[in-house]
């Protein structure tokens, strides 16, 4: 039997990267999948954020994977673009048993008239997070059946080693710390009801939030940062994949981990350990 077989996960920021490799493993792991993104560019992001057609491609791996998927287009900064979304899911499957608060944005590099960058990397990956526990808690405690909330925060979210101070950065970071405090509190109040409350940690992985032409002139333009050694993992690889992600999800979703909770789980190469 699949270890996620009568399940059903919602995801933020499923169009394209981790999203969609979560979305395509949980399915693979028999769960049905809510998927959302806002298929929209962010004006503070300088990389070509994903659009409609990623997130009909996560549409169709899905169903190639053989799991059954509804998608939405929000934004998670809108409580009511998230709750319609969520609803979606409920009213094609009935439920809810996994939450994975995804959505993520790298507005990093850019100084000066970038300060609305800090905006909206609290925006979307701290305040999105808290409005995808609002919308799918009160469900989950309802049930009555117990349930798992892993929330995407970063290797960044445990450690100040290789930052910068740029708007966009400095609101990264405080986010992916932020949803730590999140995890914590949720972990505490929903333990009696036998939710699970984690956080993830990955070091750098290889999706177009990280690996985009934007972000290689940065460093080329900036010797000094991409020389820096702080940016680098222990274990001998650049960045890891984002089934790599995935697997510690399934992981942490699965009844494996049934007595996992308030865990803040690193799939980061070593990057914490320097």
């Amino acid at each position: 039997m699949a270890r996620l077989e009568g399940k059903v996960a919602f995801i933020t920021g499923a169009a394209r990267g981790q999203g969609r490799s979560h979305a395509v493993r949980l399915a693979e792991e028999g769960a049905a999948i809510v998927a959302m993104d806002i298929c929209d560019q962010i004006p503070t992001v300088f990389y070509p954020m994903a659009g409609s057609d990623d997130l009909a491609e996560t549409e169709r791996l899905v169903e190639e994977a053989g799991g059954s998927i509804v998608t939405s287009v929000g934004d998670v900064r809108n409580l009511d673009d998230v709750r319609a979304a969520y609803e979606a899911g409920i009213s094609a499957f009935g439920k809810v048993d996994i939450v994975l608060p995804n959505a993520g944005i790298m507005p990093v590099i850019g100084p000066g008239e970038q300060r609305q960058a800090w905006h909206d990397a609290i925006d979307v990956m701290l305040t999105g997070v808290w409005h995808t526990l609002e919308v799918t808690v009160p469900d989950l405690v309802a049930r009555g059946e117990g349930g798992s909330i892993i929330i995407t925060s970063s290797a960044a979210g445990l450690s100040s080693i290789g930052l910068n101070t740029f708007p966009g950065q400095a609101g990264y970071s405080a986010a992916k710390h932020g949803v730590v405090g999140l995890m914590r509190l949720y972990a505490k109040q929903l333990a009696p009801h036998s939710i699970r409350v984690n956080t993830v940690h990955p070091t750098g992985v290889d999706t177009p939030m990280v690996a985009n032409a934007e972000y290689g002139a940065f460093l080329n333009a900036n010797p000094d940062v991409a020389a820096d050694e702080s940016y680098k993992n222990p274990m001998p690889v650049e960045l890891i994949d984002s089934v790599d992600i995935s697997n510690a999800i399934v992981f942490l979703a699965s009844d494996e981990a049934r007595y996992i909770t308030g865990v803040t789980f690193p799939v980061d190469a070593g990057y914490n350990i320097r």
